[in-house]
């Protein structure tokens, strides 16, 4: 694995693992974290591994980006980290592994996004959430973009507009995250999610998450056109067939990928 300035990237098994590492910074998104985060996301792409954790070193997951970088650029630089940044959160969705957010202390602003671009999130009790741009000069406009579409428009009102966090309870009421636990049993509970949302075949796994992804937003019959082709399609692929032939002749299948 490659060696980087802000974050640690190792793997342990069929698990890659990314730790966010500017404690010192409240691990903020200046445009070189960004790019070590969207680098080690592709790179873990690229690989066998199943699964992807995002976490963090130091009290706090991710303060969002770093205003020391923002305030130094005129409008094509800011446009040119977001740009960084927007592609880091694609990167996290089109990755072919299961990627869970790991989270502890406070997650705001573009650290929110973080959270909410994973496909899974395991929140510590003393997690917080927020996009504190709504009482500050910088609203959280891209932030706002996936936390939308995870806790619904009522909900990214109250959390955009007051700039209020929330906490980790409140976040899995609202669909922020998927399970809150002690602190001390936080590793435990992301690596048992990830280990149930790994089970099966990797290839199927892959295919279906882009499509998912790629029909969460489209209307009802738009969506079920697309499905229903990639679904069809699916059923030819060499781990469809090990699989209804494993069902079938009552044996444990044996996976391509």
């Amino acid at each position: 694995m490659a060696t980087y300035q802000h974050i640690l990237l190792d793997r342990a098994g069929a698990t890659a693992r990314i730790t966010m590492n500017r404690p010192s910074r409240r691990n903020s998104l200046s445009a070189d974290h960004l790019g070590e985060l969207l680098d080690a996301v592709r790179t873990v792409a690229a690989t066998d591994a199943t699964g992807l954790v995002l976490a963090a070193a130091g009290p706090v997951f991710s303060a969002g980006h770093d205003f020391g970088d923002v305030a130094s650029r005129d409008l094509l630089g800011v446009r040119e980290l977001l740009t960084t940044c927007t592609a880091l959160m694609q990167a996290l969705q089109s990755a072919p592994q299961v990627v869970v957010a790991r989270v502890h202390g406070l997650a705001t602003a573009a650290g929110c996004q973080l959270v909410a671009s994973c496909d899974l999130a395991v929140a510590a009790s003393s997690a917080a959430f927020a996009l504190p741009g709504g009482h500050g000069g910088w609203f959280c406009h891209t932030p706002s973009v996936p936390v939308a579409r995870a806790i619904g428009r009522k909900r990214l009102m109250e959390m955009a507009l007051t700039g209020d966090p929330i906490p980790a309870q409140t976040a899995l009421e609202w669909g922020l995250v998927n399970r809150v636990v002690p602190d001390a049993e936080l590793d435990a509970a992301v690596d048992e999610l990830l280990a149930r949302a790994t089970r099966g075949s990797r290839a199927s796994k892959a295919l279906g998450k882009r499509t998912l992804y790629a029909q969460l937003d489209r209307p009802e019959a738009d969506a079920y056109t697309l499905a229903l082709e990639v679904m069809a399609a699916a059923s030819q692929l060499p781990d469809a067939r090990e699989g209804m032939a494993a069902f079938l002749e009552k044996r444990h299948p044996t996976w391509s990928a």
